[in-house]
């Protein structure tokens, strides 16, 4: 079970929005939309005035504490996070994903030269990432690790995996010395990594590991949220959607927007590049995320296998050509 670490809110009256985002290029379409205004512009069109409350997190335990005990609106995490929470509120809270914030390839990197693959990690080897076991680069790995040793033995390299923020491990590795030697990361720290020290290189690519191209960030909202403010949720959604349309027409936009909201340090030219790199694709509709969802029910991670990506994502018409 999920503790109760945030105070209880009740259910609100249309055109109350709190999202919960963590770090990276991954919430662009978030920055798109705090920095254009877009949700406000959308909620006048539904006649609700919306007012939006960003909130700063990191990990998929938190933001999922911070959903249940309503403090949040709207949670931003993995795939990982969201199939989790899913499940333990499947017949109560009802979680269900809102919409994906695109397609983006996480890369597991490290700085020593002699970890190839993951069968050469070791109990010297220390990997960050968001949260251990439940975020989405956790579950990733262990994916990994099934595919590699079979699916008994997809825990296996959980004993190296920390939790630690993406800037915080981005820096460690960058810096070089720490006992943190390995980052499953997200764009733009895993490119700052690898500009920013010789020795870090890409040990494994999550697209090899889930088959293609995955939505691996998505935001999602309890049953009680979506049904009690339709015109809230409408806004939201058509918001995040003409932010992706944004994010492809104007890229240099979308960078200036990330670095007013993020106050990120990252080089303007290198940020342009991660947000124009093709691999990366900025769209709500979710894709290729069925894959890991049965894994994790594979796995024991999950009691309830979802038969279709509908089954853990609300219906609206810019999600109708997910997977």
């Amino acid at each position: 079970m999920f503790s109760a670490s945030f105070a209880p809110a009740s259910a609100q009256a249309e055109g109350q929005l709190r999202i919960a985002q963590q770090f990276g290029v991954v919430y662009l379409l978030l920055n798109v939309a705090q920095d254009q205004k877009l949700i406000e512009k959308h909620g006048r069109k539904q006649g609700v005035p919306i007012k939006v409350e960003w909130i700063q997190l990191s990990g998929g335990n938190a933001v999922n504490d911070a959903l249940l005990s309503g403090a949040i609106d709207v949670a931003g995490a993995g795939v990982g996070p969201l199939l989790t929470i899913w499940d333990r509120t499947k017949g109560r809270q009802n979680v269900k994903g809102v919409a994906s914030l695109g397609n983006f390839p996480y890369y597991l990197v490290s700085t020593n030269p002699n970890v190839k693959t993951i069968a050469d990690f070791t109990d010297k080897d220390r990997i960050a990432l968001p949260a251990v076991t439940v975020s989405v680069q956790a579950r990733i790995l262990q994916m990994a690790a099934a595919k590699r040793w079979g699916t008994g033995e997809f825990a296996r390299l959980d004993r190296l995996t920390q939790a630690v923020p993406h800037p915080d491990a981005a820096a460690a590795i960058i810096k070089g010395g720490t006992e943190i030697n390995g980052h499953f990361a997200t764009p733009p720290f895993q490119d700052q990594e690898l500009a920013g020290n010789p020795a870090a290189h890409v040990v494994l690519d999550s697209y090899e590991v889930q088959g293609g191209p995955s939505s691996s960030t998505v935001l999602y909202a309890t049953e009680e949220y979506v049904k009690e403010n339709p015109k809230t949720y409408r806004a939201f959604v058509d918001a995040l959607d003409e932010a992706a349309k944004l994010v492809a027409a104007n890229p240099e936009l979308a960078a200036d927007a990330y670095l007013r909201v993020t106050k990120a340090k990252i080089d303007r030219a290198l940020l342009l590049k991660v947000v124009t790199d093709p691999k990366n694709q900025f769209k709500v509709a979710p894709q290729n995320t069925l894959g890991l969802a049965h894994f994790m029910g594979q796995a024991g991670a999950i009691r309830n296998k979802p038969a279709s990506w509908r089954d853990y994502f609300f219906a609206h018409p810019a999600l109708a050509s997910g997977s």
